[in-house]
């Protein structure tokens, strides 16, 4: 177990019936991450006996549960996965990686291919938009309006004015 962050609290991603699909594909994009234990359906149950139920796997460290429940339920943007990245090449790989199938949208957000939604920022984006002088802030929130991936250099540019 050694570096998961929190088994407290678990996220639980609902998908129709491609959760292991899904699990490999987040899985093959974040580093520190592997599955830890799939569960079938037995018979009598509301899937073919041997679709994966429950998928438990670590995402960056991050101990997540993906479960194929069927049709009833769909991501939306309420609830989103927030990346903080270090740099403008790591925006770069999680943007080209997560939005490949997927929707691009504004701000710095997109959805996958799956349709779960992500928030692709700079490690210091909150730094960035609290600052003690409002109009700092606000030139940061209007350079953000204005993209749809984040570029950090006009981010800082920005900020500094």
């Amino acid at each position: 177990m050694g570096n998961i962050q929190s088994s407290k609290i678990t996220p639980c991603l609902w998908f129709n019936d491609n959760a292991e699909l899904a699990v490999n594909y987040y899985v093959s994009i974040f580093q520190n991450s592997k599955i830890n234990k799939l569960v079938r359906y037995g018979k009598n149950m509301p899937l073919p006996e041997g679709t994966v139920l429950t998928v438990t796997f670590e995402l960056d460290g991050y101990q997540m549960m993906a479960l194929n429940g069927g049709p009833m339920f769909h991501f939306t943007e309420a609830i989103s996965f927030i990346i903080n990245c270090g740099s403008q090449s790591e925006i770069d790989y999680f943007w080209e990686k997560l939005s490949e199938g997927g929707e691009e949208q504004n701000c710095g957000w997109l959805k996958d291919q799956f349709g779960l939604s992500w928030q692709v920022v700079p490690s210091d984006l909150d730094e960035l938009m609290s600052s003690d002088d409002p109009a700092r802030s606000n030139r940061v929130m209007a350079a953000i309006q204005d993209m749809i991936k984040l570029d950090v250099e006009i981010l800082r540019q920005a900020y500094t004015g």
